[in-house]
């Protein structure tokens, strides 16, 4: 998968030694990103550098990768990701006179911006994000892949650029400060992942589907890629027929590795899917069995107390689907203490650069992919088949038709760490004032919805849902994409995410909702895709969300940290907290009603400590 780093500066010699300290200081922290190898690669006013997941290819595909004519530098690449489709690129390439040293997909890309430039993204099907240096123009172009499965971020200086994989990489330069002002902390609180917006001040992210050139007369970003709206025009069994061929050839493209490779397992319909089409795809390429992982916490199991997101625990299907393909299956089982342990939360900071509402939900997301990784290289994961294929609760309810995010309607920012306490209920009124995070949401709601394509003449429900769907193919879904980007890449496990194929998303997309709903519940078009491959249990499961721990003594934990901050006038986050609700949510029944926000709340404290944050409100 990898980590990329780098620096232009047109009015700078970056092949000194000074400049390639700062080089290797921005790539050291993509470690964890690459634990395979380290790269760095200098010209006079461009600096790369790339932290190496080996997958494809263990011995070739080493980076930055150089294209090369007459003793010539023609481009330098510094890449992450995957392209699924390079065999076939490398194939028409080679037809066209390319010759190649490798069997890597990063050198097809080198060589598809030789052969078609910057139109050579509309070719690409994959995960990816890439920095491409071209020293014979003295350009950048910086691309990321049209989901926004892979991060990349970049700060403008006056001289040229700063980019990385995550926004530590670009931090890591002498000459940036970590300063967040009111804009950026709302966009932390709001739970609303902005598309270009890197929190930091004067960072930005590379949107999905974008390219930004780097010259040295300025910036421009270009787009080569969004959801459009056209007429469906298949009926049902056409409909449903196309998009399991779709899934057939997706999966088959991303089950290719040079290394161990597994799915994740939940039992629900998602995961269990992938896996069983992996399963399917294994058996045929005679590679079998498809291997799969899934979590669960001590005792959960035979002691799940249903909630409102989840009706039943994930550990019986998901032992029904590895019964039914016969999968290589593995438990893996978390303890509260292991959630607890600072180390481990932490290393979810790290990684994540930010603090977040996921509380239990990032770390046990961490130790499950740290424990795969001691067997996997590789996995396969459902994400991202609710916002493609309609499947969350507020889909269906009042929540869908609320004046803004329908999961802000439905108060998903806390329910997923398992508490019901809003994000005022431990902040100070002058810091919930400052930051303004209804009105910040409301401006960010605004500009999603003049984003979403229109059908002439789409009214009522249909038109409605299109919106909802847009919502959350480009705005909720980038806040789960980067959580399992972000506690993959940390332990260097490369997680794969079929359901964000660019042909299947713009196919279901533009689906009407009626079809959508056909059988009269959610994810009825996957669900008849896949039924054939699934056993009944599974296929007829009620959509179960990521799991929470329901032991006791992590809320006892959780209300233990918040008692060292309530003791400790020095802790940073103090200023930013409501005294009297502290001592409310450290009183003896105040039960989990605290939970959702004393997770922020020691999030933020960590982060505060840390990150060497410099927070202006």
């Amino acid at each position: 998968m990898c980590g990329i780093t780098g620096w232009i500066a047109y009015d700078q010699d970056l092949t000194t030694a000074a400049a390639r300290g700062t080089l290797e200081r921005m790539t050291r922290t993509m470690e964890c990103r690459g634990p395979d190898a380290s790269g760095l690669w200098t010209d006079t006013h461009a600096a790369l550098g790339h932290r190496r997941l080996a997958v494809i290819d263990i011995e070739g595909g080493r980076q930055p990768m150089l294209a090369e004519h007459d003793g010539r530098t023609q481009l330098a690449l510094t890449y992450s990701g995957e392209v699924y489709n390079y065999r076939e690129l490398r194939s028409e390439l080679a037809g066209r006179g390319h010759v190649f040293r490798t069997s890597s997909d990063t050198e097809v890309v080198l060589h598809a911006y030789l052969e078609w430039g910057e139109a050579f993204t509309e070719r690409l099907n994959g995960m990816y994000a890439f920095a491409l240096w071209d020293p014979r123009t003295e350009e950048l172009l910086l691309v990321r892949d049209r989901m926004g499965i892979k991060p990349l971020f970049y700060r403008p200086t006056p001289d040229g650029v700063l980019f990385g994989s995550e926004q530590k990489a670009v931090l890591a330069h002498p000459g940036v400060r970590a300063t967040v002002g009111t804009e950026g902390l709302a966009e932390v609180l709001a739970f609303v992942k902005t598309p270009g917006h890197g929190v930091y001040d004067g960072l930005h992210e590379v949107r999905p589907g974008h390219t930004v050139r780097v010259r040295r007369d300025g910036i421009t970003v270009r787009r080569y890629w969004a959801l459009e709206a056209h007429e469906h025009t298949d009926d049902i069994p056409t409909t449903v027929a196309h998009i399991r061929e779709l899934l057939d050839d997706i999966v088959t493209r991303q089950l290719i590795a040079d290394v161990p490779l597994c799915t994740l397992l939940s039992g629900g319909l998602d995961s269990s899917a992938i896996t069983a089409l992996a399963a399917k795809g294994l058996a045929e390429a005679g590679r079998g069995p498809v291997r799969s992982f899934s979590v669960d916490f001590t005792g959960q199991t035979d002691h799940f107390v249903p909630d409102d997101l989840r009706g039943t625990p994930d550990g019986p299907y998901a032992h029904a689907l590895a019964e039914h393909v016969r999968s290589d299956h593995r438990d893996i089982v978390l303890d509260t203490a292991a959630l607890m342990d600072p180390r481990h939360r932490r290393a979810v900071l790290t990684a994540r650069d930010l603090p977040t509402g996921f509380g239990d939900g990032d770390t046990s997301l961490y130790l499950l992919f740290k424990a795969i990784r001691e067997q996997s290289t590789v996995a396969l994961s459902g994400e991202s088949a609710d916002e493609v294929f309609g499947g969350y609760k507020w889909f269906h309810d009042g929540s869908a038709h609320a004046d803004t995010f329908p999961w802000v309607a439905a108060g998903v920012a806390h329910l997923f760490s398992g508490g019901h306490g809003g994000l005022g209920d431990l902040l100070a009124k002058d810091v919930l004032d400052a930051v303004d995070v209804p009105g910040y949401t409301e401006a960010r709601y605004r500009e999603a919805l003049a984003e979403v394509p229109r059908l002439p003449g789409e009214t009522g429900l249909e038109k409605r849902m299109r919106e909802v769907c847009h919502l959350h193919l480009t705005r909720f879904v980038q806040i789960l994409l980067d959580r399992k980007d972000r506690a993959s890449m940390a332990t260097g496990l490369e997680v794969r995410v079929p359901f964000c194929d660019h042909r299947l998303v713009s196919y279901v997309f533009n689906t009407p909702w009626a079809m959508k709903t056909f059988d009269g519940r959610e994810k009825s078009l996957l669900r008849a895709a896949v039924r054939d491959v699934l056993p009944d249990v599974v296929a007829d499961r009620v959509k179960s969300p990521y799991p929470a721990t329901q032991d006791p003594r992590y809320g006892d934990a959780l209300r233990a940290g918040l008692r060292e901050i309530a003791a400790d006038r020095d802790a940073p986050v103090r200023s930013l907290l409501r005294e009297d609700a502290l001592r409310e949510a450290l009183a003896e029944d105040a039960g989990d009603h605290y939970r959702g926000a004393t997770e922020l709340v020691l999030g933020l404290d960590s982060w505060l400590r840390t990150g060497g944050i410099d927070l202006r409100l």
